[in-house]
């Protein structure tokens, strides 16, 4: 796994301290091994640039390299470099990994002092280098923990994205279609019962279908532009085919508030024609001072509150609703139609 930019950034410190090193008269200039340090460290970038899969052997390849610019830089502050084993292990391997990789490094650094650096343990440059390296493990596995929790997070939004969109369109399909569907499948009923006893009437009713079906695409392109680019209810609410009352003036909406009050005035309507077989319905929205109410009404047959006549349509509606922070009370009887409302916040 390609590590993030911390790596080239850590590259590219190392390398313009090792040249300042040498170029400032710090110390002794030795062309070949000034041209092997940079060499080393171009090959460090080009190998995060290439880097695919086969993770092992890219730290494997990133170890021997690191090893190889600190023996050739004389200024020794490229031990830094060594910070990164336990970040890409981290980012790469998982936690474990990059700890135990940590303490190693760590282990090592103290175990090159104690060799070639007697007695270093009472020196206070050796004792500050190894608090400042052991400091630089801690804070890079500390940014490898935020880059996975931030990667895990990220995975889990795009499939909470991808769960809500697929409701949506669920939502979108079952209120569009099926609002203009129901009409239809009424309409081609009514000409089948009526094309022995009168002609006129089932001819009637097949123009009847024919222009649902017309309005159904007309559904389709206003769901796409009216909703998505207009955003402007009081439109979407006449493309509706319904009797729809305005109160007040419409402020400026976004996209979501727009589709679920259309979406929820449609789905209102098809199970009034659907389930209540209503011969009239109303539409009416308020745009108060806090919030926005829409109320559709039908005089159909109406139900009983609390039996299992909701179904998905309702369900949805109220699914859509909550999204934008609203709530729907659903109010009818037996032979009383229904009143189905909607409010939501006006922000």
């Amino acid at each position: 796994m390609k590590m993030p930019w911390v790596s080239g950034a850590v590259y590219g410190v190392v390398l313009l301290a090792g040249l300042y090193y040498v170029f400032a008269g710090l110390g002794e200039p030795h062309p070949l091994r000034v041209f092997g340090f940079v060499a080393a460290i171009a090959v460090l970038f080009v190998l995060d640039a290439v880097e695919r899969s086969h993770a092992v052997w890219f730290l494997v390849a990133r170890l021997v390299l690191f090893s190889v610019v600190v023996a050739l830089d004389e200024s020794s502050l490229s031990r830094v470099l060594f910070v990164l084993v336990p970040f890409a292990a981290y980012l790469t391997f998982g936690r474990t990994a990059g700890l135990v990789l940590g303490g190693l490094c760590v282990s090592l650094l103290v175990v090159s002092f104690t060799v070639w650096v007697p007695g270093w343990y009472r020196d206070a440059n050796y004792v500050s280098d190894v608090l400042m390296f052991s400091l630089g493990l801690i804070l890079a596995v500390a940014m490898a923990d935020v880059a996975v929790r931030e990667r895990r997070a990220a995975a889990k939004i795009a499939e909470l994205s991808a769960a809500a969109e697929r409701s949506r369109l669920a939502r979108d399909i079952h209120d569009s279609l099926g609002h203009h569907l129901t009409a239809i499948s009424i309409q081609l009923e009514k000409a089948s019962a009526f094309t022995s006893r009168d002609p006129s009437v089932a001819a009637r009713a097949l123009a009847d279908a024919r222009e649902s079906v017309a309005h159904a695409l007309e559904d389709v392109r206003t769901s796409v532009s009216t909703l998505r680019t207009g955003q402007n209810l009081t439109a979407a609410l006449a493309s509706l085919d319904v009797a729809v009352e305005v109160d007040g003036d419409e402020p400026d909406l976004d996209r979501a508030t727009v589709t679920a009050l259309y979406r929820a005035a449609q789905e209102a309507i098809t199970n009034a024609r659907r389930h209540g077989q209503a011969e009239t319905v109303s539409v009416v929205v308020t745009f108060g001072l806090a919030d926005i109410r829409l109320v559709v009404s039908d005089n159909g047959r109406g139900f009983r509150l609390g039996e299992s006549h909701n179904g998905f349509g309702l369900l949805g509606l109220k699914e859509r609703a909550a999204l934008v922070g609203g709530s729907v009370t659903v109010d009818s009887a037996p032979g009383s139609g229904t009143r189905v409302a909607v409010t939501v916040p006006r922000s």
